[in-house]
């Protein structure tokens, strides 16, 4: 595409338009400090502080500047999430894997559950963006997850398809429960009173007594132990589902946690 001109100050030919700097107040930009700039803005601001002015103003130089690095919002939204699977990665990268893909699972279950406390602003685009982004077209970051997952359960034993159904059912109670864990409850944060502060006093006595009543316990944080338990329960459950007489991985697991502690 030729480089659009602009006339000059005498009047007399074209000059070329003048290049927006990329060299902002903590040096020269690229992919990595942009996406962190922005996680940070959403971490303070919430999703809707996001603009390409706002982080050209963050990072010291002008929204023209970020479109070499993220060609709208839309792309960083999705930086976002390569952000939030990186760190993910990065997490689990320095420590040691845990020995069963049962537990290993729940390792990453809780790697996840605190990457998302630390940037519970990102994980509704954990659900909304990856809905509408194609296999191929997802961040690298996110696919080496994915990877990590199934190559974990093959190896443990089980066969592509149950591989897949198993990948599937963890991604979804992990996905569900941060969700619902970090999704908005307070109507007034800074409300000390739990009625006033989940604005229970807006919402129909005759209507909702159930839930103005329960809704105290519904805004309590379940943590990464009931993340823990129920995912548990749920991959025992599926992974028990063998043709009959078959002595599949999470047989042969459980017949070696049960070895374990009886030798203990």
């Amino acid at each position: 595409m030729p480089e659009s001109s602009a006339r000059t100050s005498d009047g007399s030919g074209d000059a070329p338009a003048r290049r927006a700097s990329d060299r902002g107040k903590y040096g020269r930009l690229n992919r990595e400090r942009v996406l962190a700039a922005a996680l940070e803005v959403v971490d303070r601001d919430g999703l809707e502080g996001l603009s390409m002015r706002g982080l050209g103003a963050e990072l010291g130089v002008e929204a023209m500047a970020l479109y070499r690095y993220a060609d709208g919002k839309g792309a960083l939204l999705d930086g976002l999430v390569e952000a939030f699977f990186g760190e993910l990665e990065a997490g689990l990268d320095v420590a040691p894997a845990r020995r069963g893909w049962r537990a290993e699972l729940d390792r990453i279950a809780r790697a996840a559950h605190a990457v998302a406390l630390r940037h519970p602003n990102v994980v509704p685009l954990l659900a909304t963006r990856l809905l509408s982004t194609p296999l191929a077209a997802r961040p690298l970051a996110v696919l080496r997850a994915d990877e990590r997952i199934l190559a974990l359960l093959v190896d443990a034993g089980f066969d592509g398809a149950k591989a897949v159904r198993l990948h599937r059912a963890f991604t979804a109670w992990l996905l569900g429960s941060l969700i619902v864990e970090l999704r908005a409850m307070d109507a007034d944060p800074d409300e000390p009173d739990p009625a006033y502060r989940l604005g229970l006093h807006r919402l129909p006595a005759r209507e909702l007594p159930r839930l103005r009543e329960l809704a105290p316990l519904m805004a309590e944080r379940d943590g990464e132990d009931q993340l823990s338990t129920g995912l548990d329960a749920l991959l025992r459950r599926l992974a028990r589902e063998e043709p009959e007489g078959s002595e599949g991985p999470e047989r042969s697991e459980e017949q070696g946690e049960s070895e374990g502690s009886e030798g203990s």
